[in-house]
């Protein structure tokens, strides 16, 4: 079942544009897929699916898998490109860096923040609008979180 509801999810944002969950979860719902938030959520992130700007200039759901995002696009200025369109605040509390995001844009933005410094991070979690990383150290939230400020300054 999971297999086919991936399939489904990579043919609906390659034929629709697709710009939330809650639409995506609203389609699949329509089609038979008895589907949660939190698991279209999971799909998204399995299939490394991110909201980025297509050639109309709109931002929707798109999968590398699918052709829709070209090899080029897969490099640090698209990540950087994806992160600085998506995040609006960065700060930083003990080892755990907050991201406020617009709303709808954490997960795309936490992939780039994954793909950009995934090294940095013991671990990330986004939201609608929210992205929590988890640095090893104070230190390290610190220096990590004046980068990400410096994106978007």
């Amino acid at each position: 079942m999971k297999n086919k509801r991936h399939e489904k999810i990579l043919q609906i944002i390659k034929e629709r544009i697709i710009v939330t969950q809650d639409e995506l979860q609203n389609i699949l719902l329509e089609l038979g897929f008895n589907v949660t938030q939190s698991t279209v959520s999971r799909d998204i992130k399995e299939l490394r699916i991110v909201k980025a700007q297509d050639i109309n200039g709109i931002y929707r759901y798109m999968s590398p898998k699918n052709g829709q995002i070209s090899v080029q696009d897969n490099t640090r200025e698209h990540y950087v490109d994806v992160f600085v369109k998506g995040a609006i605040d960065v700060k930083y509390a003990v080892n755990n860096i907050v991201v406020k995001c617009y709303n709808g844009m954490a997960s795309s933005t936490c992939v780039a923040i994954d793909t950009l410094y995934g090294n940095d991070i013991l671990g990330s979690l986004a939201g609608d609008d929210t992205i929590i990383a988890v640095a090893a150290t104070e230190a390290d939230a610190k220096a990590l979180a004046e980068k990400l400020l410096n994106l978007i300054k």
